[in-house]
């Protein structure tokens, strides 16, 4: 999982909602007057919400097993389970060579045989199938073949402990330690709480004698933490041949949360399952010029050069763009419909209305400027970003540098690609070349300029690091009956739970920002299965982890843990009544 709390459309853009106070200046600033309405608007309804979806075929049996999951017995039972799974090491490493040529692999084996010795009605009623050693997918026949399966995913590996760190924790990093609130111990957010409470959920759901009429699959990679391929990679490979490309109805995986903890009173909740991820791509540029001694240099040295072309990637970045089809843009209209009352002039709600008629690009571009000046959050949303982060040069304090490179690192909007990005710098880079005489080699082939390869030099325009990823597929919200199901089971999870004193729920679609791990999440393997695929962990984003993931003092609480398991069981239950 990504290194940091996930950042989704959300997680910045509601608490800045203060801002938009001042947002009657905001309107006059752009010069946007309010259009006066001559007759009967029609009735668009912004971000519309499906209700709480509760089984009603199933509804004896998600009563019966809610009251189990509230009892004491079962509440420790699930934290010893979970607890057992992080004592077990299993990390994985950036450097870590294939299977079966790095015994650093061997710790799977032992998780492998927990599993199966803590879980022995799982193993012995579905199929469980191993891929590429460590692999893990959990078949679970049902009635009718006819219906698409479940896909739910999640990963067996953690992140290395930096153990100089060791004495900051509170509890011992693999303890598994639970103290009456909180399990701690690495991997107890990620991913292990969504491993084990997927298999939590099926073996109550077998021991309650359900049998399901939609098929469901659980596959489980093992290095989503380093780069996925020996595991998720592996995985999709072995699903798409069993099950077909757009076998699944719908694929679940670790992801967004939601906002604000349900004891919140007199507030609303707001759940971000993640929709999008943007693409990512490190750019290198590298200038060559002649050595010498410094004494006698030249107009501009490599490094020179490199910095008046840093300069003019700066001058020219990535404009916004707001698209109706965008996951930015349907969040907006949610930020716009259930902002606190007295925060926005109600004349932005009748632009953002507008702004869905798609006749009418005048509204889009006025919503589009005032949305991007009073929450700047949505304009990194909505383009692709650039940022200069590595830069390198020189040798010698007397010695001219025959070599200067940057690395520039993007994430790429929805509606770009890896190719716009390439010729972007390209369409920056050769005007520069031919004004200082430098010849270009564009992106693994040599540009043909008007003169012969400069005895000034070269720039060579390369990917760095073997980064590129192209912006995710968008699962659709609207018309989509899979979102209405995924959005009514949060609803109704949220409202039946013992912790819930808010005064609404409202689910909004969220966008992963291309954080390099974030982009290394297993579903980037996964696109041909489903148009589906929802990136959404039911815990709350803050009040139930610790300290986050990926640092010290990593634990989740107790209770959230339990809710997981309540989602989890609902969804397969109304997942199961789809026809």
């Amino acid at each position: 999982m990504k290194s940091n709390t996930p950042i989704t459309i959300f997680c910045g853009a509601i608490v800045l909602f203060g801002g938009w106070i001042n947002s009657e200046k905001i309107f006059a600033s752009v010069g946007y007057n309010a259009p006066i309405q001559t007759s009967e608007p029609p009735v668009i309804t912004l971000c519309p919400q499906a209700d709480p979806l509760f089984p009603t075929v199933h509804s004896k049996l998600s009563k019966q097993i809610d009251l189990v999951y509230s009892s004491q017995a079962f509440k420790l039972a699930s934290y010893q389970h979970l607890g057992n799974s992080i004592r077990i090491p299993t990390e994985s490493y950036d450097d870590l060579l294939p299977v079966g040529q790095d015994e650093r692999w061997d710790i799977f084996k032992k998780f492998h045989a927990y599993l199966e010795e803590s879980f022995p009605l799982i193993y012995s009623t579905l199929q469980v199938t191993t891929i590429n050693t460590y692999g893990l997918v959990f078949h679970w026949q049902g009635s009718n073949d006819s219906v698409k399966p479940l896909l739910l995913t999640a990963h067996q590996d953690v992140v290395p402990v930096d153990w100089s760190n060791e004495g900051q924790w509170i509890h011992q990093p693999y303890s598994g330690y639970y103290d009456g609130t909180w399990i701690w111990g690495r991997g107890s957010v990620d991913d292990k709480a969504d491993l084990i409470a997927q298999l939590i959920t099926v073996n109550s759901l077998v021991e309650a004698g359900f049998q399901p009429r939609h098929t469901i699959v659980l596959a489980f990679g093992f290095d989503e933490e380093a780069s996925g391929a020996e595991g998720a990679g592996k995985l999709a490979v072995y699903l798409e041949e069993r099950y077909g490309k757009n076998a699944f109805a719908m694929l679940l995986d670790e992801g967004g949360s939601y906002g604000y903890a349900e004891n919140v009173k007199e507030g609303t909740i707001f759940a971000l399952p993640g929709v999008s991820e943007k693409g990512y791509f490190d750019a290198s540029i590298q200038i060559f010029t002649p050595g010498g001694h410094s004494s006698i240099p030249p107009h501009h040295t490599s490094i020179g050069l490199l910095s008046l072309l840093i300069v003019s990637l700066e001058d020219n970045p990535y404009n916004p763009r707001l698209t109706r089809k965008g996951t930015a843009f349907a969040a907006a209209q949610c930020a716009v419909a259930h902002s606190p009352e007295g925060r926005l002039p109600p004349s932005l709600k009748e632009l953002a209305r507008r702004a869905m008629d798609p006749s009418d690009e005048i509204a889009l571009e006025e919503f589009a400027k005032i949305l991007f000046k009073a929450v700047p959050f949505f304009d990194i949303l909505s383009r692709t970003t650039q940022a200069v982060d590595l830069i390198s040069g020189g040798v010698k304090w007397n010695a001219l540098p025959e070599q200067a490179e940057a690395i520039i690192n993007h994430r790429i909007a929805e509606h770009s690609s890896t190719s716009e990005i390439q010729n972007h710098i390209t369409d920056l880079v050769l005007p520069f070349a031919i004004m200082h005489n430098l010849s270009v080699h564009d992106f693994g082939k040599d540009v043909d300029l008007d003169y012969q390869d400069s005895e000034l030099g070269k720039i060579v325009l390369s990917e760095a690091f073997d980064s590129t990823l192209e912006p995710s597929p968008v699962t659709p919200i609207t018309d989509n009956h899979m979102y209405d199901v995924l959005s009514g089971t949060i609803k109704a999870t949220l409202q039946s739970s013992s912790r819930y004193q808010a005064d609404d729920i409202v689910v909004t679609p969220s966008l992963g920002l291309g954080m390099l791990k974030f982009t290394r999440v297993d579903t980037r393997f996964y696109w041909n299965l489903t148009q589906n695929i929802f990136r959404y962990s039911h815990r709350e984003d803050k009040d139930d982890k610790y300290n986050g993931i990926h640092t010290v003092n990593e634990a989740i609480r107790g209770e959230s843990f339990i809710e997981q398991i309540r989602f989890l069981t609902r969804l397969i239950l109304n997942m199961d009544e789809v026809r």
